[in-house]
This record gives C-alpha cells, structure tokens and sequence, in this order.
C-alpha cells in the first residue's frame, strides 16, 4: 500500500483526492483513458469506460501505460480483475481492421477468426457485408463503411480504418509566414491528425483551432469543406484563412442563409445543411457539390444528426473534428468515434495555461439566497417552469449589477439563457444586448467594438457560445444556462481565456441560486471544469453586495 492520490475500485471507478500533492500530475496521466462523473469538493470520481479506453488506444497509449497509471497512483492494491479487462478491452481495438484490397475493394479483415465469425453473423452487420475473402476477411461495400463502423462500435469490435482516403480535387493551399508561426502544440495536432488520417482534435478555446485547420489544409493541398455553428463563425473562419494562409478571396466561398458560393474552399453553417424543404436536406447535395479532399467539422460536439448521417457516406474523405469538448449531452460520443474518428490529439487546459498559451483562470460560483417570497413561488412553480423562475430571480441581477461595477473598465461579457433576463439586465447596465434576432451585421459591429474597447461590456445569449473570438474579454458572467450543460461551461469560460496583452488572467463567475435546480445543475456543469484542473470557489451573493473582497 502507497499513499497515492487514486483509489481504484472493481467496478471501474477511480476516485481521486483532490488535495492530494499527486493530485495534479495523477489527472493528468489517467485523463486519457478515464471520464470524469462527479467533481464535488475533495474526491472527484472518474469511470474507465470502453470508448476512453479505446480513444487512448487510438491516440497511441497501450495497455501497458494505462496499467503503469493506475499502478502507480493507486493507494491500495488494483484489482487484479480490473488490470485484465484494460488490457482485454483496449485489444479489442485493431482485432478488425478495413483496409484495401486489390480485387475486393474494401474488406473487412481479422486477426481474430473468432471474432470475425461473431459479427458476420450479427443481425444488424450482416446486411452491411458482402461475399467472404478468404478464410479471414469478408468485402464491405465503400458506401457501407461508416455504417458499419458505426455497428461494430456498438458490438464492441471498434474497427481500425486503414483503408485510406481519396485525395480529392488538388489546391495549392500553403501556410503564410510573414510575422507568426504555429506554436508547438499546433503543429503536433495537425501533425497527429495528418499521421491519423481522420479523427478529432480537443483544444481549449483561446488556443487557436481554426490555426489547425488551417495547418490540416495545407498538408492536404486539396479543396476543403468547413461546417461551422453560425454565420459569425463562418465570417471569423474566413478571415482568420485569408490571414495565415495562402487562399485569396476568390477561393473562398460562403454557403449559408444568405449566400450560396460553392468554391475551393467553401465555409458552411450546419443551420443551413440541416433546413429541410418538404422532408427533405435540400442542402445536404453540398457534400457532393466538389470532391473534397478535406472536411472540417468545427464545433464536433454539436453535430447535429442529419451530419452524422451523410458524414457515414463520406468516408473515403479525410475529416478532421474541432471541439473544445469531446463531451455531447446527447450521448453520441461513439458516434463521433465512428465517423469523424478517434481522438488524435488533447491538450489539457491547465497544461496550456502554465504554458502561458492560455490565461489563468479563476472560476467563482456566487451563490444567491431567494427571498422567502421567492421561495414560495419556487416550490408551487409547474416543475417545468422551476429552472427559469429560479435562474432569473432579481437578487442575480442585483448581483450581476455589482459584478460589472467592481470590474469597471474591464471587458466584461454577461451571458444567459433568457432573453427576457437578458433585455433587462441591459437596460440596467446600460449595456448593448446580442440574442438570436440581433442581425448579423449588427452583431459583427458591437463585437467589433467590444475587441476595440470601445464597449467594455456586453450582454449575449447563446448565440455568443460558440466560435466567436473575443481577445480581450477578460470577466464573464454566466447568469444563467442551458441546463446542466457540460459543453455549454467549456464554450463559456473559453470566452474569456485567450491570452491578455496586460499578461493578467481572466474571472469567471457563476450566479447561482441556493437550493434549487440551479444549483444541481451548476454542480453538472462543473464538471468539465473540474476535469480540466480548475476549482469553483463558491462565495455568498451577500458578500458580493457589501462590497467585501472575493
């Protein structure tokens, strides 16, 4: 027996100490292979699933280094039984692999004719498959490629695909290289998707994704497809292009509600991709509209499902996801797994800050006591209407008031849920307000102004999730959300995380009213944080409004 961080237990979990000396360098060894479940304030609980495990697996980790963790940390013994299903699980990992064959075309193959005997007769592969090859191989029809993946995931044969990518039409892309360079850790990432063919690259936001993409493009030198959020990001994703690449204005074309250019290399929203016409994705056609050699998915954690399915018809082309997050509320991970691909490359946010890449954060929950009245309403409130009533309670504002007065001539960004919430803290703050209606001209102006100074605080909702770069936003607070949205707390402390010209770092507050469903799901939105190496300090409103240091 050690005195170690980590407790691990038979049926999977690991709890870790938190204020343990190892603590820090103990997350980081295990957060490849293990997802956290609960962050409260001194033992965090992570789960060994198969899908982590298999992530590692393709990231590059063997079994070997992931017992080497658990053995190392580990205040007692590790079962032993667990030791072995680690080692069985992550084999299970390349025991089916596609490849190319030259008279097949695609084929199944494995090292394992047990297995390959196990899927074959499975009743949702069988229908996927065609005549066998040989004794340890059967072909696959290329338009059944990513279904089948799919398939085997769920059985729990993930398949390697080796079975390689079309280049696509060729396009001189090539990186500028007057006055910046790609950092380390960019390169490595593009670096490691390129060696990996397909797969996903988690960064925090502030690190420069879209500068991996673009670093992507240029390995692959052929037209490139982007898929983003909204029109803002899909102007941001241009601009950024037309600065650290070679691409001329020309060669760039935007494809969304109000234009429709299809060119070398087209930036699309996923709003317009999924409007349907009559039942039908009159925009999916897009995806066969040029032979692309590259597809972008930013923002990989929000892919809505009409993606998914045609990205299952694309994957002969290389496909490189972006995300800040590889957690999805809707639980398709695997789905992610399958199409776009593994895991290539994870930079974990704390590393990244003591690097200096990113600014240091320091994350604090105010929580707010209702008022009796309040109180009252809350508990006779329809549940369905508990959440708003609760998150939008006039203490927070009250709180909010105070926040955004103690951080005067800071950049400052209020974010919500509610627009009604967020129309009156404006009026109250006196502050311009950015919601689903603002135009996008308009939206591109105040958030101009607020990278200029010229604004130093502005009221969002969440359209300002996601992709939109603020540089010097250096205070968020987060009024009130979406639910217990891990991903929404990941995009939302990104706003404020980019590095500052002062060298200071950056606040993030949560308003949180006590005892209510607010706070539980604060308390699952934490999670990510808490994965990430950052701790909430939880305050009391009543502090905030008397002025006392926090």
């Amino acid at each position: 027996m050690t005195d170690g961080p980590l407790i691990v237990q038979s049926d999977k979990t690991l709890l870790l100490e938190v204020d343990h000396d190892l603590a820090d360098q103990c997350r980081r060894e295990i957060a490849p292979f293990a997802e956290l479940e609960r962050a409260p304030e001194h033992v965090h609980t992570y789960r060994v699933t198969p899908l982590a495990l298999w992530n590692a697996r393709a990231a590059g980790h063997d079994a070997e280094q992931v017992v080497d963790a658990l053995l190392k940390f580990s205040r007692y013994p590790v079962p032993h039984a667990l030791l072995v299903d680690v080692a069985d699980t992550m084999a299970r990992y390349g025991r089916l692999r596609l490849e190319k064959h030259p008279t097949h075309g695609l084929v199944l193959l494995s090292t394992d004719r047990a297995v390959l005997e196990e899927v074959v007769r499975a009743r949702k592969i069988k229908g996927l498959l065609g005549p066998r090859v040989g004794a340890d191989g059967v072909a696959v029809h290329p338009s059944e490629r990513g279904t089948l993946k799919q398939a085997l995931l769920k059985l729990g044969w993930p398949a390697e695909d080796l079975a390689g990518y079309v280049d696509g039409e060729k396009h001189p892309i090539s990186l500028a290289e007057d006055g910046w360079a790609l950092r380390s850790y960019q390169k490595h990432a593009a670096d490691a998707f390129w060696h990996g063919g397909s797969g996903v690259v988690v960064l925090p936001c502030g690190a420069g994704k879209t500068i991996v993409g673009a670093a992507a493009m240029a390995h692959a030198g052929a037209t490139t497809l982007i898929l983003v959020t909204n029109t803002v990001s899909a102007h941001q994703w241009k601009q950024e292009l037309l600065k650290r690449t070679s691409l001329t204005e020309d060669e760039i074309g935007e494809y969304t509600g109000t234009k429709k250019e299809v060119r070398p290399v087209t930036i699309a929203t996923y709003q317009i991709m999924t409007t349907r016409r009559q039942g039908t994705y009159r925009h999916l056609e897009l995806f066969d509209a040029r032979d692309w050699g590259l597809v972008v998915y930013d923002e990989v954690h929000l892919l809505p499902a009409p993606i998914f399915r045609m990205t299952a018809d694309l994957q002969a082309r290389r496909r490189l996801g972006l995300t800040a997050t590889l957690v999805r509320e809707d639980g398709r991970e695997g789905d992610v797994f399958s199409l776009i691909g593994p895991k290539r490359y994870d930079a974990p946010w704390k590393e990244m800050e003591t690097q200096g890449w990113i600014a240091p954060a320091d994350c604090v929950e105010v929580r707010v006591t209702l008022t009796d009245a309040e109180r009252l309403a809350y508990a006779t409130a329809e549940p369905e209407e508990r959440y708003r009533f609760c998150a939008t309670t006039d203490t927070k504002s009250q709180v909010v008031e105070t926040l955004v007065a103690r951080h005067a001539g800071e950049q400052t960004l209020v974010i919500g849920q509610y627009i009604d919430q967020l129309d009156e803290l404006a009026e109250r703050l006196d502050a311009p307000v950015i919601k689903g209606e603002t135009r996008i001209r308009e939206r591109e102006r105040l958030f101009d102004a607020f990278r200029s100074g010229e604004i130093s605080c502005l009221v969002v909702s969440k359209v300002a999730n996601f992709s939109i770069d603020l540089p010097e936003a250096s205070v968020a607070i987060q009024i009130s959300g979406a639910f217990g949205s891990r991903q929404e707390e990941a995009q939302r402390l990104g706003r404020v995380l980019r590095p500052k010209a002062s060298g200071g770092g950056a606040r993030f507050y949560a308003v949180v009213s006590r005892d209510t469903l607010d706070q539980d799901y604060a308390a699952h939105r934490q999670r990510f944080l808490a994965e990430q190496g950052y701790a909430y300090r939880i305050v009391d409103a009543d502090a905030v409004l008397a002025g006392e240091e926090i």
